[in-house]
């Protein structure tokens, strides 16, 4: 496979056997995790999956959706800048977006907005369902209660009450200091009835 990237020209290999994409590299993963986050709206949003569900599934169906399909599903999903846990959607996004702070450094007794949640909690399932479950998503204000690091803790009131959290996954998650722009959060047009 790796032999395939570097005769593709998507990736180049460096002294130290270290990989690095190449524009061309860089360019096609932009589109992978754009058609991936695309369908992610598509199936929280529009379909109602939950987040964890989502992502397995948007997974398979990433590579089956065509340019066209591609363009017709983000005009419908009012072209959004993010996935749904708010990371930004492509590379011209990204320099757009603001950076926020982990959410374990914030202070007690701060409001703050929940700008994303990165790549690596995504990973985390229980974490994603937690998150969701209370209601911790992009564009929700919450309440430092408690930030404490003898306990490995920090405490929200958040959109649907308390919440508690360790600081490493805490740690995953980027804030804004008060309350943010809305603008920042894109919201699907539509729900289907049902």
């Amino acid at each position: 496979m790796l032999s395939r990237l570097v005769a593709d020209g998507l990736v180049v290999v460096g002294p130290r056997h270290e990989l690095e994409l190449t524009d061309a590299g860089r360019a096609q993963a932009d589109a992978i995790f754009r058609r991936h986050s695309l369908l992610e709206w598509l199936l929280t949003a529009v379909i109602g999956l939950g987040w964890a569900e989502s992502d397995e599934e948007a997974a398979r169906l990433q590579a089956a959706i065509s340019p066209r399909v591609e363009a017709r599903l983000a005009e419908l999903l009012g072209n959004p800048s993010t996935c749904p846990h708010g990371n930004p959607i492509d590379a011209e996004s990204a320099r757009t977006r603001p950076g926020g702070i982990a959410l374990s450094e914030a202070e007690a007794g701060t409001e703050v907005t929940i700008l994303r949640i990165t790549e690596e909690a995504e990973e985390d399932v229980d974490l994603l369902s937690y998150l969701e479950e209370h209601h911790l998503v992009p564009g929700a204000v919450a309440r430092v209660v408690e930030l404490s690091a003898a306990r490995d803790s920090v405490s929200l009131e958040g959109p649907r009450g308390s919440s508690t959290m360790g600081l490493r996954p805490a740690g995953l998650i980027r804030v804004l200091p008060g309350r943010a722009d809305p603008a920042l959060f894109h919201r699907v047009p539509f729900r289907l009835p049902g």
